[in-house]
């Protein structure tokens, strides 16, 4: 981390080893907790990283929208689940916090079958017409748009499907989501390409497939 005293260095790696610890020791007690302990984690990274950089600071944070949407717009509340979007905005609600979700109605995607499967391009199947995405499909036909929710766009108050795709993608996987609340702004993009691979990911050899050994958010 460049410009950074290298005694934050080296307390943010024990950090990450002491997280990690955390995180496992969850993993196989099984449940929520250990979804929240790796969301805390990034949480308390961010906020020792603009304490670090001093208090005119900011920080833009690139995640899944399962870790940027705020957690408690969707059933994962229910289910005793926190996230980063939600920390954020807990944490910070005075210094500007923006949530911006990303989201695609049809087009291709690199995924698995299976954890620890092989990576292939997929398709994406055109999403269900009453989710959030075929509801910005039939706005825009074909045409990426950006939205900024306001208060009084009644269609994004509305509990609704929001489409969830990750690396493991089966088709489906829709999360009971309030759009407005999960986010402040969404990137809507009509069609998506799947990525080029840089390299083919392969498996150690005695790693547990089915094992939960890295994120699963989808």
């Amino acid at each position: 981390m460049p410009g950074l005293d290298p005694a934050f260095v080296a307390e943010q790696n024990a950090e990450v080893v002491a997280g990690a610890e955390r995180y496992y020791r969850e993993l196989v007690r099984g449940g929520v907790r250990s979804w929240n302990v790796r969301d805390t984690h990034m949480g308390d990274t961010l906020d020792r990283l603009l304490r670090a950089y001093g208090p005119r600071s900011k920080a833009v944070v690139w995640a899944h929208n399962t870790h940027v949407g705020d957690a408690r717009a969707t059933d994962m509340a229910a289910a005793g689940m926190t996230n980063l979007g939600q920390l954020a905005r807990e944490r910070h609600a005075g210094a500007g916090v923006v949530a911006v979700g990303f989201g695609t109605h049809h087009g291709s995607v690199i995924a698995a079958d299976h954890w620890g499967g092989p990576a292939r391009r997929m398709p994406v199947e055109e999403a269900h017409r009453d989710s959030l995405e075929g509801v910005l499909h039939e706005a825009v036909p074909g045409e990426d748009s950006l939205y900024v929710f306001e208060d009084g766009d009644g269609w994004a108050q509305e509990l609704r499907g929001h489409r969830a795709i990750g690396v493991v993608h089966r088709g489906g996987g829709y999360v009971p989501t309030v759009p407005s609340a999960r986010y402040d702004a969404f990137v809507h993009c009509d069609e998506t390409t799947a990525i080029t691979p840089l390299h083919q990911w392969e498996p150690e050899e005695d790693e547990p497939l089915e094992a939960q050994t890295f994120p699963s958010g989808e």
